[in-house]
């Protein structure tokens, strides 16, 4: 009887390690419905897909790169031409965002098959900065940041970067309010994030202007 029993639960054991074999074995895709569908189940062999860009997508994330390359630039000025510790930790914190952004977005492009930069017509190259996105500084405005220093500098750092970061919720703006853009899930949460990061900063560099025209 001891045998029988042991034997009954071998096949039991069994039994079950096959049904979880097989089940593992047939994983399905479920698709969520919209709002109000039911879901559908894929079959076993659906991957997934890139969400469609327009072209409007591909502009901004190229833009945005040009963009954020000039507050890097920005802030790399900082350790050379003041000692202001708050203006040091801004800096920073901006140019540490800024590189990582850049780095995924060049990787959303890269992904896609888009080149990471905007074609530049005439004469405009990347380092003159002479194709300027909304809220760049002009290159006068970057040989006066450039040639100044101490509370000069902060004040102008501060202003300048106020305008960076301004042009960069334009461009954000811009994305959304064109039909048919902003529609890949990643693409809406990082112009999302960048919206809500610059925001904040914004109001800190407010804050830091201020008191630096009031120290005067």
């Amino acid at each position: 009887m001891l045998i029988v029993t042991a034997f009954a639960v071998v096949l039991v054991t069994f039994g079950n390690a096959s049904a979880q074999a097989e089940s593992a074995g047939s994983v399905s895709t479920v698709q969520p419905g919209a709002p109000g569908q039911a879901t559908k189940k894929l079959p076993s062999t659906t991957r997934g897909q890139l969400a469609p860009m327009s072209a409007k997508d591909v502009e901004f994330m190229q833009g945005m790169i040009h963009h954020h390359a000039q507050a890097v630039e920005m802030t790399a000025m900082i350790d050379a031409r003041t000692e202001n510790r708050d203006i040091r930790l801004l800096g920073t914190r901006i140019s540490r965002s800024q590189e990582d952004e850049m780095a995924f977005m060049r990787r959303w492009l890269e992904n896609r098959g888009q080149p990471t930069e905007m074609q530049m017509s005439g004469h405009a190259h990347h380092g003159s900065h002479q194709m300027l996105m909304p809220g760049m500084l002009t290159p006068q405005q970057m040989k006066e940041l450039e040639a100044a220093k101490g509370s000069e500098f902060d004040r102008l750092f501060l202003a300048g970067m106020i305008q960076h970061h301004i042009g960069a919720l334009d461009m954000v703006k811009d994305l959304f309010d064109s039909a048919g853009s902003g529609q890949d899930a990643e693409l809406f949460n990082f112009a999302s994030d960048v919206d809500s990061g610059q925001r904040a900063e914004i109001k800190t560099m407010e804050v830091l202007l201020e008191r630096s025209r009031n120290s005067k």
